[in-house]
């Protein structure tokens, strides 16, 4: 069995975190090695607190969980601030893995979750070792500091391989992701559900690296994830 190496914040309500990501993993056939960068004590409505681990820890997790071999791709999600940004880089670097990183700026209720400084060496370093990254809208504007005019001048001020732009948080009937992947740009579309839960983001991020494991191309893992969003959503 694959296995996928999770990078991310707990979250003791459930909805959220290495506990939605692990879910995902294993509905998807997959065991997980979690490592944990973060503790969040929140509720579905509120962020009351979070604490970051120590780096030199994080740097054990990640080594001690490669070392067991049998790592298909890598999923990062919390990562809190710009010593457990560039601790993870480091050890990723070398890794030879598949990686999707979705850029957990903020709790759903609003809370912040990687410091200014964090989201600053996540832009200047992580991308490079990152194979897709899965900003929604807010964090794309976030991310590039451009017009949201422009989805596509914002998504090539990032400089990451690729960009899957999440569509959840748009209008319309439809929610349409869009890759960005070198030269090409590709629509994922389906019916936009009435449906509001929490772990959305980093559910399809889990998914996509799922497939990547799995041997998917990305293409093909983005369609797998968001047919199982959808159905996911809808049960």
């Amino acid at each position: 069995m694959s296995r996928l190496l999770i990078i991310g914040g707990t979250d003791s309500s459930g909805g959220a975190g290495l506990t939605r990501d692990t879910a995902v993993a294993t509905s998807l056939g997959l065991a997980v090695c979690p490592v944990v960068t973060a503790v969040t004590a929140q509720t579905d409505g509120r962020l009351h607190s979070a604490f970051a681990l120590a780096p030199a820890l994080i740097r054990q997790q990640i080594e001690t969980a490669l070392a067991g071999g049998g790592i298909g791709a890598v999923k990062i999600g919390m990562l809190a601030n710009e010593a457990i940004v560039r601790e993870v880089t480091d050890r990723l670097r070398d890794a030879g893995l598949p990686v999707v990183l979705d850029p957990v700026l903020r709790s759903s209720s609003g809370g912040a979750l990687l410091s200014a400084t964090g989201a600053k060496a996540l832009l200047r370093d992580l991308l490079s070792v990152t194979t897709l990254v899965t900003p929604n809208l807010e964090e794309l504007a976030s991310l590039s500091g451009q017009p949201a005019a422009s989805m596509a001048g914002q998504v090539r001020s990032l400089g990451a391989h690729a960009v899957l732009v999440k569509g959840g948080h748009g209008t319309g009937a439809n929610s349409v992701d869009t890759l960005f992947c070198a030269d090409e740009i590709r629509e994922f579309s389906a019916p936009r559900l009435k449906v509001q839960r929490r772990g959305t983001g980093c559910s399809l991020a889990t998914a996509i690296a799922c497939g990547l494991a799995q041997g998917l191309s990305l293409q093909e893992s983005c369609v797998q994830a968001k047919t199982w969003m959808q159905h996911w959503l809808s049960h």
